[in-house]
C-alpha cells in the first residue's frame, strides 16, 4: 500500500499517535500536512508563520525547491549503501564543507548529539593518543545543552534540566564553568583537561550569546595549556547567527567544530570537521556509522549548503535579524532581548512564556519558550522584515492578552 494513497482524518491521525507512540513532546493539536517556504499549513491547509524553522533545521526555508530535487534523484539512485564504497554526494559535500569552514577533514553522523559524542571522542582519543590515558577531561559551560545522548547529555550543564532527571549518574570526565566567565574556565582546566566544549550562543540556556572577549580568550587559553577548543554549532551553525558558522563572529577557528541542524535542509545529517592530524585519532575501528553519510542526506546537504552560499542567507540573518530585535525591544513587559542573527530570545519581565507561545500558536505564529519567561524565535533565515513585522504584532497581541490575564 502506498502511503499517499491512505486516507485518515485529522482526529484519527492523533488518536493513532496517541494510541501508539511513546510521548515525550507537547504535542500542538494540528496535523502538518505540508511546508513551503515561510509557512507549515495545517491539515485544512491554514498557514502557520514558522518562527521555529523545525528547530533552526530549515534554514533555507521548508521544501526548499533546490533540496527536494536534489533529494528524488538521489533517491532513484541510490539510497544507502555502507561506508565502504566510494559516494559521489559524501565526496562533493566533503569538499564544499571544508573548504567552506577552512577545515581539512570531516566525519559524518546522524544529528547533532551524535555529532557532539563524535567531538567528544575524538577530543578524548586524541588526548590518549598524544598525552596517555588521563587526558580525558572536558571542561562545558554551566546552562549548555550539547544532546541526549550520554555522552552529549553529560556535558551538558544542566543538572536540573528534565533531560538529565532520572537518567543519573553521569558520564565521568566533565565539570562545568560559569558562561562568558574566563576567570571560571581558567579555575576549571586541571592536568587532565583535553578540551573546552562550548556554544557559540546559548539557545536552550536562554539565548545567551558569547562575549567576544570569552572566546578570544578561551581560544588564548586553549593555546596556552595545549587543549581542544570544540565548538557546538548545531543549532548556531550554517548561516544563523549572520556568519556561515557562529564562531566566525568572535574571528577564532576551533579545533573541532560540531554540526547539524541546518546543514541537511530537513534530512538527518550531523558531522565534525577538524584538521588532519586532530582526525587522525579516529583510525579504522575507532568510531563508525551505519547511516552517517547516508548518500540521499548528502545529496540534500550539499544543496541546503549551496543555497545558503548562494543566496547569501548569512546577510540576510544579520541584517534582518537585527531590525527584528529592534523592533521586539518595543514589546511591552520586555526585560531584554538577546540573540545573534535570527537565533533571538524574549526575556519578559513576568513568568508566562508557555502560556504566551500557544496564544501565538493560536493566531498561527510558532514559537517556543524555554523556562517561564522566555520566548525563543529561529525562523528559516529566508524570513524578511514583513514576516518579523508580522510576528511581531503577533507576539505582542500574546504578550498582552497573557499580562492581562496575570492582573486579573
Amino acid at each position: 500500500m502506498q502511503l499517499q494513497s491512505v486516507k485518515l482524518t485529522a482526529q484519527e491521525v492523533i488518536d493513532l499517535t496517541n494510541q501508539y507512540m511513546i510521548e515525550t513532546y507537547q504535542r500542538f493539536p494540528f496535523v502538518a500536512t505540508r511546508a513551503k517556504g515561510m509557512y507549515l499549513y495545517d491539515e485544512e491547509d491554514q498557514p502557520y508563520l514558522d518562527f521555529y524553522g523545525g528547530i533552526a533545521v530549515n534554514n533555507a526555508g521548508s521544501c526548499n525547491e533546490k533540496v527536494v530535487e536534489a533529494i528524488r534523484d538521489q533517491a532513484g539512485d541510490i539510497i544507502h549503501t555502507f561506508n565502504y564504497p566510494y559516494t559521489i554526494p559524501q565526496a562533493l559535500l566533503a569538499e564544499l564543507v571544508c573548504k567552506t569552514l577552512g577545515m581539512e577533514k570531516i566525519f559524518y553522523q546522524n544529528s547533532g548529539t551524535e555529532a557532539n559524542e563524535a567531538m567528544i571522542k575524538l577530543a578524548r582519543k586524541y588526548g590518549t593518543d598524544h598525552y596517555g590515558p588521563e587526558r580525558y577531561h572536558i571542561v562545558t559551560a554551566n546552562k549548555s545543552f550539547h544532546g541526549r545522548t550520554y555522552g552529549a547529555m553529560s556535558a551538558t550543564g544542566q543538572p536540573d534540566n528534565a533531560c538529565q532527571i532520572g537518567f543519573k549518574p553521569m558520564l565521568p570526565g566533565f565539570s562545568y564553568a560559569e558562561f562568558n566567565n574566563l576567570e571560571a574556565f581558567e579555575r576549571a582546566v586541571t592536568e587532565q583537561t583535553i578540551g573546552i566544549m562550548l556554544e557559540p550562543v546559548q539557545g536552550e540556556g536562554g539565548v545567551w550569546p558569547a562575549s567576544k572577549e570569552f572566546l578570544q580568550g578561551i581560544r588564548k587559553l586553549c593555546d596556552e595549556k595545549g587543549i581542544l577548543l570544540m565548538i557546538d554549532e548545531i543549532q548556531t551553525g550554517w548561516c544563523r547567527t549572520g556568519k556561515v558558522m557562529g564562531y566566525m563572529n568572535y574571528d577564532i577557528q576551533p579545533d573541532i567544530v560540531s554540526m547539524a541542524k541546518g546543514l541537511g535542509g530537513g534530512m538527518p545529517i550531523g558531522a565534525i570537521c577538524t584538521s588532519s592530524k586532530i582526525g587522525a585519532a579516529f583510525n579504522p575501528g575507532s568510531h563508525g556509522t551505519t547511516y552517517g553519510g547516508n548518500p540521499v542526506c548528502c545529496a540534500a546537504a550539499y544543496a541546503q549548503v549551496s543555497e545558503l552560499l548562494d543566496l547569501s542567507l548569512a546577510r540576510n540573518a544579520a541584517e534582518t535579524g537585527s531590525y527584528f530585535m529592534q523592533k521586539l525591544a518595543e514589546l511591552p513587559r520586555v526585560k531584554q532581548i538577546r540573540g545573534l542573527g535570527l537565533l533571538i530570545g524574549v526575556e519578559f519581565d513576568f513568568d508566562a512564556a508557555a502560556e504566551i507561545k500557544h496564544s501565538c500558536l493560536d493566531r498561527k505564529l510558532l514559537v517556543t519558550a524555554i523556562g517561564s519567561n522566555i520566548i525563543r524565535m529561529i525562523p528559516p533565515l529566508i524570513a524578511s522584515k514583513d514576516d518579523c513585522d508580522r510576528a511581531y504584532d503577533i507576539l505582542k497581541a500574546a504578550a498582552e492578552e497573557a499580562y492581562k490575564r496575570r492582573c486579573l
